[in-house]
């Protein structure tokens, strides 16, 4: 009985042994020399998050984060410091698509030499640590598409690097900060959260070329600030916004923009005539508003424009110019124009179930609509319980939630999706146009920012209730996808220190980064 004893202990040891190993390698750096005092913090973060704050990694891509060289780690990534060559660092962290759960904890804060911290497609919850805030050199923060909860972070408005935010498919709640458009940011990216307190009124201060808010609750009117963006803006997405007041003749200055989707608001009055200024657009929809007047013959001779919905509005005419346009896909369907196919009914268009409206009469205080619209546009989509979008209306709706990210060498494969509450879908991701997020990898450059490729077709009649609900944002097989971030592209350990990147110009496009 003794040997059998003696024999169960032996086999026994060795994995005793290397648990205790791993208690000692976690809560001892000590026991280790590292080459420099900020690897030492970055494996006290690194081996902390790992022990105490990853509940789930079914890829197991955690399993190398043993030991002090952690720049061997899976998902990390090391540069030698911009101002002291000498010193190789954390410059990167890499996690995209992995299906890990758990929560991110203040030690964190300890890397404060990262430039790259991507965390897409995950099941990440609980906050933003307000440690963040040493984290100086951050230039691309991505947590989208995990379970991230509470107040919009505000901890991210103290990092004097970022340029690239990306917080769409989360829980966040509450108003959006205004000091968020007087940061230095080129794009950001806050779909799909439960954001109410409307669009603050210095959104024209940033600098941004893509700005993201579509499908949350913020309620209120379009800023006239927005023609301060003249210089920068390329991309706006406000659908499904709850957004209430006239689309501000002030957009007209916007140069610049290539796409301008209000769809699925409560928009009122009628397209303004300096939407003739917009002499690069090329993806127009205002689709699913309260609308009237005549469409602007000017709009639908833009240069650049291929696809314009105005569907689901009471506009009562169309110039010929808007009629048989090669090239420009339009949508025009259930609005009120005599001689077209497919409008809506006459009792919907008499002159008492379209009033007039005086934009100079819009209240635009956070969730007030103007006057009330026309009872039977049948109210604003359930935010609890929404329909299943419909095939062919390819335009507006809920836009999938952020692809998953290969995984290099033995992570490779699709992420399963367990019972409720189930994993992020990652196999197509939401970003401007239509570029994926980053994936993850080995070999191959990293860039900040987005580049902005073709857009997509708008076609179709048909429209669909955009989905608007608690829960992870439906698989769909056709994802509207210029309402995705550009590709960024997976970082490489030869490349991290190109995401040390220089102070640019509030005005300069940062289009030749690598990672969205």
């Amino acid at each position: 009985m003794s040997l059998r004893f003696f024999l169960f202990l032996l086999v026994l040891s060795p994995a005793i042994s290397t648990e205790a190993l791993n208690q000692s390698d976690a809560t001892n750096p000590d026991q280790f020399r590292f080459p420099n005092l900020r690897l030492r913090a970055a494996y006290i973060a690194l081996r902390t998050w790992k022990t105490t704050a990853i509940f789930s990694d079914p890829q197991n891509l955690t399993a190398s984060w043993m030991g002090p060289n952690v720049c061997s780690y899976s998902g990390v990534f090391c540069a030698p410091l911009p101002f002291q060559p000498s010193l190789t660092v954390v410059a990167a962290i890499d996690l995209n698509g992995a299906d890990i759960a758990g929560f991110l904890p203040p030690e964190l804060g300890l890397l404060s030499d990262l430039a790259v911290f991507h965390l897409n497609s995950n099941r990440f919850s609980g906050g933003v640590p307000s440690t963040f805030s040493h984290l100086r050199l951050l230039y691309e923060l991505d947590l989208s598409n995990n379970r991230f909860v509470g107040k919009f972070p505000a901890v991210v408005l103290k990092l004097p690097s970022l340029r690239f935010l990306d917080l769409r498919f989360n829980e966040f709640k509450g108003n959006i900060p205004p000091a968020l458009f007087d940061r230095p940011l080129d794009a950001i990216f806050l779909n799909s959260n439960r954001l109410r307190g409307g669009i603050p009124g210095n959104l024209g201060n940033s600098p941004v070329s893509v700005v993201v808010l579509a499908d949350n609750d913020l309620g209120g009117c379009i800023p006239s600030s927005i023609q301060r963006m003249e210089r920068s803006l390329n991309e706006i997405i406000l659908l499904n916004d709850n957004l209430g007041g006239c689309i501000p003749p002030e957009v007209g200055t916007l140069k610049k923009l290539s796409v301008f989707d209000v769809s699925f608001n409560r928009l009122q009055g009628s397209i303004p005539p300096t939407s003739a200024g917009l002499t690069s657009l090329e993806q127009l929809d205002v689709g699913r508003n309260q609308l009237t007047g005549i469409v602007p013959g000017a709009v639908c001779t833009l240069p650049k424009l291929q696809n314009f919905t105005f569907s689901y509005n009471f506009f009562s005419g169309v110039t010929p110019e808007c009629v048989g346009r090669r090239g420009v896909v339009v949508d025009g369907s259930e609005n009120c124009i005599v001689g077209i196919p497919s409008q809506r009914p006459p009792s919907q268009c008499t002159a008492d179930a379209t009033p007039p409206f005086d934009c100079t009469m819009a209240k635009c205080g956070a969730g007030e609509f103007p006057l009330p619209g026309p009872a039977h546009l049948g109210g604003r989509p359930s935010l609890n319980t929404p329909p299943s979008p419909k095939q062919g209306f390819k335009g507006s709706g809920r836009s999938s939630p952020p692809p998953q990210a290969p995984v290099s060498g033995e992570h490779t494969g699709q992420i399963s999706s367990p019972p409720p509450p189930p994993p992020p879908s990652s196999e197509s991701s939401p970003s401007t146009k239509s570029h994926p997020p980053p994936a993850t990898g080995h070999g191959s450059q990293h860039s900040a920012v987005p580049p902005l490729p073709p857009p997509p077709s708008s076609s179709g009649n048909e429209p669909a209730e955009p989905p608007h609900s608690s829960a992870r944002p439906p698989k769909t097989s056709s994802p509207p996808v210029y309402h995705l971030p550009p590709a960024k592209q997976p970082v490489s350990p030869t490349t991290a220190e190109n995401h040390y990147l220089q102070p640019m110009s509030p005005h300069q496009h940062t289009s030749t980064l690598a990672h969205f």
